[in-house]
């Protein structure tokens, strides 16, 4: 199992870089879903790897290092080429580099966090809702290949980029897919199934960008309600 979990590792990584090159050369769309591929791999490699008895340290620090090609990099990157162009990119040099940091900063506290404090729960916004969110902010403004950036969106971007960089690195708690497991129970299959085939109808109506974002902005607002509830009632 744990060989099976470090590939899908390695395949995250994969799409993290194709999102770096597919940046580069400016195709946002295919730079975000790289991204977003690489947010379900973390999600599915992390399973796989719980079913193993033995831990693997290996695949922990794999997994880490790759998160911060993955979701601090490749978003930063992205986000970068993607405002630089309509906005000051001193300042958005800035954000970006923070982001960075908080991204790094947040995958070693990680690390070295006992287990047993990780039951239901990560202390601070997860790397994978941040480069996640940040990508599919992205793909809202991609319209047949085209940019559609009003004046006001890179300072909305900005303001999101710093706010996920302080999440990433608060106390605040967010839930962990064990946490989901007990917050869905027996019905945790069919909600996956359902966001699933919302995102499928989304697709179909162009609006999987908007979709993405609302998702992740809802895992990003109530996940800390949710976990004090569920750590009242334990």
């Amino acid at each position: 199992m744990n060989n099976l979990a470090n590939a899908i590792t390695g395949l995250s990584l994969i799409f993290g870089f194709v999102s770096l090159i597919f940046s580069l050369e400016s195709h946002y769309t295919f730079a975000s879903w790289a991204i977003i591929l690489s947010v379900i791999l973390d999600g599915l490699d992390g399973q796989v790897a719980r079913r193993n008895p033995v831990p693997s340290e290996f695949g922990k620090q794999l997994d880490s290092l790759v998160d911060v090609v993955s979701f601090g990099i490749a978003p930063a990157i992205l986000g970068y080429i993607f405002i630089y162009r309509d906005f000051h990119q001193l300042l958005a040099v800035a954000a970006l580099l923070i982001y960075l940091i908080c991204s790094v900063t947040r995958l070693a506290k990680y690390n070295i966090t006992p287990k047993e404090e990780l039951v239901n729960y990560f202390y601070g916004l997860p790397t994978t809702a941040s480069g996640g969110m940040l990508a599919s902010f992205i793909l809202i403004f991609r319209k047949g290949g085209e940019v559609f950036l009003p004046q006001f969106v890179p300072f909305v971007f900005l303001f999101l980029v710093l706010l996920l960089a302080f999440l990433m690195v608060s106390r605040v708690r967010y839930l962990n897919l064990d946490g989901l497991k007990q917050l869905f129970g027996a019905n945790l299959l069919l909600v996956i199934l359902s966001v699933i085939l919302l995102l499928i109808i989304a697709g179909f109506l162009r609006k999987a960008g908007t979709t993405l974002f609302t998702l992740f902005l809802i895992y990003l607002l109530f996940s800390p309600f949710v976990v004090k509830r569920l750590s009242h009632n334990s």
